[in-house]
């Protein structure tokens, strides 16, 4: 009796064995029943119907995939290599097991091909300076398409855009040239801002000649404070022109 009972108990034990699982808090287990879908159980202890019963364990934690390099062609014909990372979850893990035959390889090449169509409709320009918002273009269309294999898109994050030297170089140039017309632009609004102000200065000396001799008088002693050997100074106008109406005079009466 007792050499037939030990493999009677040995088989149970092996049995019972096979039928535990435990999942962790961050698990779930799909169900099988018969090779139809049954219930999603977990977290915790599962116990399963040896031979009738088969699970598929999903983990719901946030899933970090990194794009590969693709090839886009901007809107404005520009060749680049643009990379990514998305980050995404399920949500969903019956549609995850059901729905889908991988929905990490699914979700990779979905986002590679979404990459190259989002960002082939806009310009090298807008793909350099507009990220935030080309982001949130990707990840909303992951999310939609995403969202029947119960898979949730959380973020999308362009990493790289990767530029061959003529096209760097032509840009740098741009930069340069961009530079040089501000530079212009602001020398030319100093070059205004200075000629209005020495027309109201010379508007405000022009109504009072006593002002134009004082100013004339400051410069004099500011000239004659350098160490320079020679000084050049301006004659004014009204002084010349009182001399030789003198001089005119004076020749008529002799």
């Amino acid at each position: 009796m007792g050499s037939v009972l030990l493999p009677l108990l040995i088989l149970f034990i092996v049995l019972a064995a096979s039928s535990i699982r435990i999942l962790r808090e961050y698990e779930r287990a799909v169900v099988f029943q018969l090779g139809r879908f049954w219930k999603v159980k977990g977290p915790g202890l599962v116990i399963l119907i040896p031979g009738v019963q088969k699970m598929v364990r999903i983990d719901l934690r946030v899933v970090t995939m990194n794009v590969e390099p693709q090839d886009v062609i901007s809107r404005d014909n520009v060749s680049v290599k643009v990379s990514a990372v998305i980050f995404f979850r399920v949500i969903d893990p019956q549609k995850a097991i059901i729905q889908v035959e991988n929905f990490l390889m699914a979700t990779s090449q979905l986002a590679q091909t979404t990459l190259r169509v989002v960002l082939g409709k806009h310009e090298l320009d807008e793909m350099l300076a507009e990220r935030e918002r080309l982001n949130v273009d990707i990840q909303r269309i992951l999310d939609a398409q995403t969202d029947g294999w119960g898979i949730k898109v959380t973020n999308v994050e362009i990493k790289d855009i990767d530029l061959n030297e003529s096209m760097v170089r032509a840009i740098a140039r741009q930069a340069e040239a961009e530079r040089e017309r501000r530079a212009k632009v602001i020398h030319a609004e100093g070059e205004k801002q200075a000629a209005a102000a020495l027309l109201e200065a010379a508007q405000t000396l022009a109504r009072q000649p006593e002002a134009m001799q004082l100013r004339y008088l400051q410069t004099m002693t500011q000239v004659a404070g350098d160490r320079a050997s020679t000084i050049v100074f301006p004659l004014p106008m009204d002084l010349l022109g009182s001399l030789l109406s003198g001089e005119r005079k004076a020749a008529k009466d002799s």
